[in-house]
């Protein structure tokens, strides 16, 4: 308390100064309080509104998390393109641009005039194969026929050769038996000659010394005669027999001659003979052949007639039609297309970051950029290609050139549409579209 007291007293000045300051924080705490309530208020709100909007955002982020989409897409179809299989004039165009054909209707006509020539040659060029055919088949039994013929006739020959030469060695043998025969005779004759040679040498002293009769004497004369005839005879006996002899012989060696040429023509008609059979089965299927082929001649020149008129291989609509009347065409030469518009579908281009929970089967809802909104389609995922786009550009990325920066690639994904989806057939190839895959399914 004393230490109160000792306190120095405020000067009137200075008291006089703060009495005023404390005046007025007096005055203006009512408007700090409520500054300070309207903060608050503003906080709460604003607390208030982050609240509302992270619930509310929920539902929208299970939305958008449940799917993927991507603007990258386009409708896609078959491209059918027409051209003849043949060269040919144009005759006829019956379709215009944009006309809705059916499978199997015609489109153009070519002039068919060159082709039905064709047809006409390669139907007498059959005909003829097929006369020749029915020649060669009359000729393999006739072969057959005729080499069995020929074989047998060889046979016979060769039994007759070999009868002629057994009766030529029995005649050389009888031959020479009569060599020796009329040797045996010479060799008598030839002894009664020379006995009676001597005779007559004695008579004809005898006869000199009249001891026999003259008579006697000629009677052994003609005797000596007679036996240097037989001799002779009997020489040309021998003669007669060599000749025979020689002459057998001769035979002997042309039956045996005619005997080995029988032989080796029974051989040859006998090896000869399959090979006869053979060429002649081969000439028929060689005809037999060429009428094949100028069978499928025959087929191919109708196809050809059949080439000049083009029809529609499906149902669609023509496009990019280019044929006129009077037009040379060239086999494979593109003249229109068709396009079946009963059958498209959608090709998604998807970042590969897209695709980790997609997979075959999912259902797609698909917006068409000519539509908007007002019409969806639905459809489910096809399939998903096995590389990226860029692998199957002209010039596809080289990341080992060294020259690597990271882009996000774009995957091919084919959507099919469901059933009844373009019954009306307003999808057509190459719209832009929107496809939105719902992922939880």
């Amino acid at each position: 308390m004393a230490e109160v007291q000792q306190q120095e007293p405020i000067a009137k000045g200075e008291e006089t100064s703060k009495q005023p300051s404390a005046q007025l924080s007096y005055d203006n705490a009512p408007a700090a309080v409520e500054d300070s309530g309207r903060k608050r208020k503003i906080r709460f709100i604003v607390l208030a509104l982050i609240v509302v909007a992270a619930i509310a955002s929920i539902p929208i982020y299970s939305y958008y998390a449940a799917r993927e989409s991507t603007d990258d897409a386009q409708v896609d179809g078959h491209v059918i393109p027409v051209s003849p299989r043949i060269n040919g004039t144009v005759l006829e165009v019956l379709v215009k641009d944009n006309e809705h054909v059916k499978a199997g209707q015609t489109l153009v006509k070519l002039d068919p005039a060159d082709y039905e020539v064709a047809l006409a040659q390669a139907r007498a060029q059959l005909a003829t194969a097929q006369a020749s055919t029915n020649e060669s088949s009359v000729n393999v039994p006739l072969t057959n026929i005729n080499t069995l013929s020929q074989v047998d006739t060889s046979k016979n020959q060769v039994d007759e050769a070999r009868a002629a030469v057994n009766s030529a060695q029995q005649a050389t043998s009888q031959a020479q038996a009569s060599i020796v025969s009329a040797k045996a005779a010479l060799d008598a004759r030839q002894a009664d000659y020379d006995k009676a040679q001597k005779d007559l040498a004695r008579y004809k002293d005898l006869v000199a010394k009249d001891e026999i009769s003259k008579q006697e004497y000629d009677a052994a004369q003609s005797a000596a005669q007679s036996a240097q005839a037989n001799v002779e005879a009997a020489k040309a006996n021998i003669t007669v027999a060599q000749r025979n002899f020689d002459k057998a012989t001769a035979d002997l060696g042309q039956a045996k001659a005619r005997l080995q040429t029988a032989q080796v023509l029974a051989q040859q008609s006998a090896q000869i003979r399959p090979k006869q059979q053979e060429a002649s089965q081969a000439r028929f299927q060689e005809a037999q052949a060429q009428v094949q082929q100028r069978d499928a001649n025959v087929k191919q020149a109708e196809l050809n007639m059949n080439y000049t008129v083009l029809k529609a291989p499906a149902d669609g609509i023509v496009s990019k039609k280019s044929a006129e009347p009077g037009m040379q065409l060239a086999a494979g030469q593109e003249i229109m297309a068709i396009i079946p518009l009963s059958d498209v579908w959608v090709t998604a281009n998807f970042k590969e970051t897209q695709l980790k929970r997609m997979h075959v089967g999912q259902k797609v809802e698909i917006e068409v950029d000519t539509y908007g909104r007002s019409k969806k389609y639905t459809g489910h995922i096809d399939s998903i290609a096995a590389a990226s786009g860029g692998k199957f550009s002209i010039l596809p990325p080289e990341n080992a050139t060294g020259n690597y920066v990271k882009v996000v690639q774009r995957v091919p994904v084919k959507i099919v549409l469901d059933r009844n989806q373009n019954d009306d057939e307003r999808l057509l190839p190459g719209m832009s579209v929107t496809p939105i895959v719902l992922l939880n399914n």
